[in-house]
């Protein structure tokens, strides 16, 4: 019941000097102290019997090294269920956290903390090109979740870009030759990868293309690519009430998993693309890792899984001919 043991107090008990103690606690077969068998011995008793713990803290700041890695998010990532867009991030991180033996600090109060950390993974969907830039400035090791607009800031990222063109492909390989693409207007990174690739795509298979914000009883198309993958079912009532069939007059394809806490996921047949998201978190951790121990900054961006639906089928008017 009294103050906590130290490895003093264990040195003391055995009869053996304080550097002996730490030597057989962190076991360091590289140490110029040559250590006894039945010393060894007697001091691992000593530790068995005084419940004697390691002062974590005390050992990484002679290693000059806290071995924590912080976490910011840009905005509200809690999630509800484990069904919500930010969870397999966080499961990721935390995964591959541990296998390196890493512990993780959430920061809540604001960026300029993390210097309490070895280094920092940053989320959001948006971060202003400011706030990059003064991240850049401080030269504080950190890692972003999500492509960003810079060639200074490392990341790990989702090739939406390319996942997107390749669903247009498939839907010109279908005959499919009038496009609309329904986005939400954002100005993150990720909501342009979509609408350029949609575009870049639509444009080298000479394919009519048309952008907007929610889709209208008049568009006159055949497919129609959802950005935002929790109003899939809205959009496909929609289409049905005004007496389009999906797919057979109007096919549908998703783009990624909801982005809204607690959404409505897409039906399960619907044509779409999957986020890498755990596997994101887990890269995320080790391109820190590698910035903490004194590596180049790297940007990857990692390819998303296509996932074959009912929602996009052969153009009407290929089946008619």
């Amino acid at each position: 019941m009294g103050r906590r043991v130290t490895q003093r107090d264990i040195a003391r008990m055995t009869g053996v000097s304080q550097a002996t103690v730490s030597v057989v606690l962190n076991d360091r077969a590289d140490s110029e102290i040559r250590i006894a068998p039945e010393t060894r011995q007697r001091v691992l008793d000593a530790i068995r019997a005084t419940g004697y713990v390691a002062d974590v803290v005390g050992r990484r700041l002679a290693d000059r090294s806290n071995r924590i890695l912080g976490v910011f998010t840009y905005e509200p990532v809690f999630p509800s269920t484990t069904a919500d867009f930010y969870h397999p991030f966080l499961v990721g991180i935390e995964q591959r956290a541990e296998q390196v033996g890493c512990d993780l600090l959430l920061f809540t109060s604001g960026p300029h903390r993390m210097r309490l950390a070895d280094g920092c993974i940053v989320l959001g969907r948006f971060i202003g090109k400011e706030e990059l830039a003064r991240l850049v400035g401080e030269h504080h090791p950190f890692v972003s979740v999500g492509r960003r607009d810079s060639p200074d800031v490392p990341y790990v990222g989702a090739d939406y870009g390319g996942a997107t063109a390749a669903l247009v492909a498939q839907a010109v390989a279908l005959g499919h030759r009038r496009f609309a693409y329904v986005g939400t207007g954002g100005p993150a990174e990720s909501h342009l990868d979509r609408l350029r690739g949609f575009a870049d795509a639509c444009l080298a298979a000479g394919v009519h293309a048309t952008h907007q914000l929610r889709w209208t009883p008049q568009d006159d198309v055949t497919a129609i690519f959802l950005e935002e993958p929790a109003d899939a079912a809205e959009l496909i009532t929609n289409l049905r009430d005004h007496g389009r069939d999906v797919p057979g007059d109007v096919s549908v394809v998703v783009l990624g998993e909801p982005t809204r806490a607690g959404a409505t996921p897409p039906p399960l047949d619907v044509t779409r693309f999957r986020t890498p998201r755990s596997e994101m978190g887990r890269q995320a951790v080790d391109h820190l890792t590698e910035l903490v121990n004194g590596a180049q900054g790297r940007q990857t961006l990692l390819a998303c899984e296509l996932v074959a639906g009912e929602t996009l089928k052969t153009a009407r008017s290929r089946r008619d001919t």
